[in-house]
């Protein structure tokens, strides 16, 4: 869903400076007009993606179109690529509004202001994008606002019949012809040539090292060889064609409900656009495919779909034209989502005894903060039923072929990821049985990422891609108790019949809880020990951090224990993966059955140093 400023202007139509800027990987395209379409400012400036920018990048590009602008825009619309969730959107529209204080924005992704800059056509109708640039997408939207998107992953793993997809595929297909015929034909000499190689094993080193843009430069080079006859060239963009086709009518058919029913399929981007044959080619095969369709070539620069959604915030309609409707979103509840629960929070209190903490001695500074963390104890104990009960029911998920999922974001995501990491060495346990997820994905892992844990329906997405089901148990992990990474992926878990448990650090979230009045945002239990006030005030780094491991080591050794991975108190599961872990495994055989380090060696080796089956081996032989 677009990102909108609450605010509304209404000034006369002729004197808005309506300001559009599409970015993506290649480029910036920037226009200022006014409503009734005269152009006061048009430019280009260099690529913007956001994922790939910090916020101060992002800020800097934005200012530096603020910087080539006659006139101080009344109202923005900005589509940029990788704006895909709507924490990405927020933080888009954060940092607009930084540039151009008061003004009304609408943020939102690159596709979206694509769509928005469609042929008119009869809006009660589904409009399909068909994007074929550098890379690929098909993303459509409904008369009901429901949208649905095909490709658009990278060229890596996705972008299927983009110009880069083009030129990897005749890459492999011209070395190829080598291999069978001893000789490259018409299409590898004319790559030779256009990259200036002298022979073709230049070209390994080249395609390992070569940017997107550039291996995507070589789709020209199969264009133009194609228009002379060659058969590799025109097989190639044939093949092209039929998956580009394949992949719009799969999109038709998600925002249908594969009904075939009249859709519009707006063809954009510089693939399509600028070969006029290969655009009848897609066009011919989606008609064949969806014989409802009815294709729009893109009469103007999809920049223009920004000046349209900026157009309507101060146009007379309050609503977004309909190729821009919003996408209905998970609305983070109002009862979690106050930020009075957050106040009352013991981690975001000031702690009197460490208000002098610049002042002490280091001495004094690691005794205040030991004495800090020796009350935990007292204060996880005050849990202990709750603790117990999860425990118990982690450990029937164990039994039950089930697994159990930690939930985070910033430290408390990376303190799951970290228990969950040591059950396989610790327990030789399946790695896929106790799984971290954090929010921003593997990047947060050791840097910040910008937005992530805001994100509600991201939550809620890594639980469904994880396929949680009734087996399952999902545990979210939030100091504050507040974030909504973690209630979107525990809602998720929740209507898929896992079970569901909160671990947190302020207990006024249970009280906040327990006025839901959505039932299915409710966890099954909540675990919140009241800590008191951090050292270092609202750094939950620091003793909910220790908690937190504290009752994670808990939760996995207790359970892991129950599932039989435990004799006495020595692990029989041990991997013994390395020098220190063989050496432990001898010991931990010859205290359980009293043989020999040399016998116990021996009866770990036949096993396959399977520490559990040797040590059934060696009871069985003593029967």
């Amino acid at each position: 869903m677009p990102r909108r400023s609450p605010t509304s202007l209404s000034p006369a139509a002729s004197a808005c400076a309506i300001l559009g800027i599409e970015a993506g990987g290649t480029r910036t395209s920037v226009i200022l007009a006014t409503v009734d379409g005269k152009v006061l400012a048009e430019f280009q400036t260099g690529p913007a993606v956001l994922p790939l920018m910090s916020d101060r990048e992002l800020q800097w590009h934005l200012k530096e179109i603020a910087s080539r602008l006659p006139h101080a825009p009344v109202a923005i619309g900005i589509g940029m690529a990788g704006a895909r969730s709507e924490a990405d959107k927020d933080r888009l529209h954060r940092a607009a509004s930084r540039i151009w204080p008061q003004v009304p924005c609408l943020a939102t992704n690159d596709l979206e202001t694509a769509l928005a800059a469609a042929p008119e056509a009869p809006r009660d109708r589904p409009y399909v994008l068909v994007l074929s640039g550098t890379g690929s997408c098909c993303f459509g939207r409904n008369a009901q606002g429901r949208t649905a998107k095909v490709g658009g992953r990278g060229h890596v793993i996705g972008d299927r019949a983009s110009a880069c997809d083009i030129g990897l595929r005749a890459l492999r297909a011209v070395m190829a012809d080598l291999d069978q015929k001893g000789k490259m034909g018409a299409l590898g000499t004319a790559m030779l040539n256009a990259l200036t190689f002298n022979e073709p094993e230049q070209l390994i080193p080249w395609s390992v090292q070569a940017s997107k843009t550039e291996i995507a430069s070589l789709a020209i080079t199969v264009f133009t060889v194609a228009s002379h006859g060659d058969r590799l060239a025109r097989a190639l963009l044939a093949e092209a064609a039929e998956m580009l086709a394949e992949d719009a009518v799969l999109c038709a058919r998600q925002l249908t409900g594969g009904k075939e029913e009249p859709v519009a399929f707006v063809m954009n981007g510089g693939v399509l656009l600028k070969n006029p044959t290969f655009l009848q080619q897609v066009s011919r095969l989606i008609r064949k495919k969806w014989p409802e369709a009815n294709v729009l070539p893109l009469q103007q620069s999809s920049v223009w779909g920004a000046v349209r959604l900026a157009a309507s915030l101060v146009t007379s309609s309050p609503t977004l034209p309909s190729s821009a409707q919003p996408t209905a979103t998970t609305s983070f509840p109002a009862e979690i989502a106050d930020l009075t629960v957050l106040a009352k929070s013991p981690t975001e209190r000031r702690n009197p005894r460490s208000q002098r903490l610049d002042r002490i001695s280091l001495t004094d500074g690691v005794d205040l903060m030991l004495s800090e963390d020796a009350t935990l104890p007292a204060a996880i104990g005050q849990e202990r039923q709750a603790i117990t009960r999860l425990i118990a029911k982690v450990a029937a998920a164990f039994q039950n072929e089930g697994r159990l999922f930690y939930v985070g974001a910033g430290t408390s995501g990376r303190l799951g990821v970290l228990d969950a990491s040591e059950i396989p060495p610790t327990f030789r346990a399946p790695r896929e049985q106790v799984q971290g997820i954090i929010a921003g994905g593997r990047q947060a892992l050791w840097s910040a990422v910008e937005g992530a844990e805001d994100d509600v329906q991201a939550g809620a997405q890594a639980v469904a891609h994880r396929s949680v089901s009734q087996v399952d148990v999902v545990v979210g992990i939030a100091a504050s108790g507040r974030t909504p990474f973690v209630w979107g992926a525990l809602r998720e878990a929740k209507r898929r019949g896992a079970f569901t448990c909160l671990l947190c650090f302020n207990p006024a979230m249970k009280k906040a809880a327990a006025r839901l009045k959505d039932p299915s945002w409710k966890p099954a239990l909540m675990i919140a020990p009241d800590l008191g006030p951090e050292v270092l005030t609202g750094s939950t780094r620091l003793k909910s951090g220790t908690a937190t491991k504290l009752i994670l080591n808990m939760v996995t050794t207790l359970a892991m224990t129950r599932a039989g991975k435990v004799i006495s108190n020595l692990m029989v599961d041990v991997n013994p993966s390395n020098v220190k872990l063989r050496d432990r495994a001898v010991r931990i055989i010859s205290e359980l059955t009293q043989v020999t380090p040399e016998q116990a060696r021996e009866a770990l080796a036949r096993s396959g140093w399977v520490v559990k089956k040797a040590y059934e081996m060696i009871v069985a032989k003593k029967r």
